[in-house]
């Protein structure tokens, strides 16, 4: 799956062309979308693999404000569907990425988590509740956290993951969970969205430049990466500007491990915690 994905990304995206400086040319777009789209169904074709058509669909994504192009692609006189949400590698993505629809999918998994937390708890030690933990809690908590961590419905994931964390201590339901997050060594969700930045960033270095690379004066900042310009906040509030923000805000003790991947998120990891 991840192969026929990189494959794709080797076929020319379309150009969107717009009219008086506002509305969109839609026809220019259909035509580039129709041409993009022949293209992949002829790469599909070459790797023998078969396009369904009754399972394709597009989406337009677009801000809630924003107007809405009616687009129509069509392949060989069949029309493509428009969907307002789909699955993309167990992520639920919609067309204005609010993440709402993904945080309540998640939301049923992880209560199901606490209840069979609940139920174990009295007959196991807690290593095997933080064995139960990641496998049942964590891993489902952590996938995508990059794209919808820093959303608002997020905080209904924080407060499951503050009732399992109750739970596997036996604490009642109001007390604090500051000082039982750091005896179990776990991350708080805002915590593990933040680490998951900088990891973000290591790992995707060639994606980022340096500000040496742009300013040749030598300063403080000069092996900081550059952080972007940017005026919408849905850019701001992305991994690309976050990513260079929360990077650069590290302590030079931190930074200066980041050639050995490894090692650096051992060390991020104890920073967090």
């Amino acid at each position: 799956m991840l192969f026929v994905i990189n494959a794709l990304t080797k076929v020319p995206r379309p150009r969107q062309s717009t009219r008086n400086g506002h509305s969109a040319n839609n026809i220019q777009i259909q035509s580039n979308f129709n041409a993009v789209f022949e293209q992949l169904n002829k790469w599909f074709k070459s790797n023998f693999l078969f396009l369904n058509f009754d399972k394709t669909y597009f989406i337009q994504f677009t801000s809630k404000s924003k107007y809405t192009s009616d687009i129509q692609i069509k392949y060989e006189d069949k029309q493509i569907s428009i969907a307002n949400e789909t699955t993309f590698l167990a992520l639920f993505i919609n067309n204005n990425l609010s993440w709402k629809k993904h945080i309540e999918c998640i939301q049923s998994q992880l209560s199901s988590a606490c209840y069979a937390m609940r139920s174990v708890k009295p007959y196991v030690t807690i290593n095997t509740l933080k064995m139960i933990y990641c496998s049942y809690f964590h891993f489902v908590m952590i996938h995508g956290i990059l794209f919808w961590g820093n959303s608002p419905d997020s905080i209904k994931i924080f407060r499951l993951q503050k009732k399992i964390i109750r739970i596997m201590m036996g604490c009642r339901n109001r007390d604090s969970c500051r000082k039982l997050f750091f005896n179990l060594e776990i991350l708080p969700l805002p915590s593990q969205y933040s680490f998951s930045l900088p990891l973000f960033m290591i790992r995707n270095k060639n994606q980022f430049l340096v500000n040496s690379e742009i300013y040749h004066t030598d300063t403080r900042q000069h092996a900081n990466f550059h952080q972007p310009s940017a005026n919408v906040t849905g850019y701001q509030k992305g991994v690309y500007y976050l990513g260079v923000k929360v990077f650069n805000m590290l302590c030079s003790c931190i930074k200066t491990e980041s050639d050995n991947p490894k090692k650096f998120k051992v060390v991020l990891q104890k920073f967090f915690i």
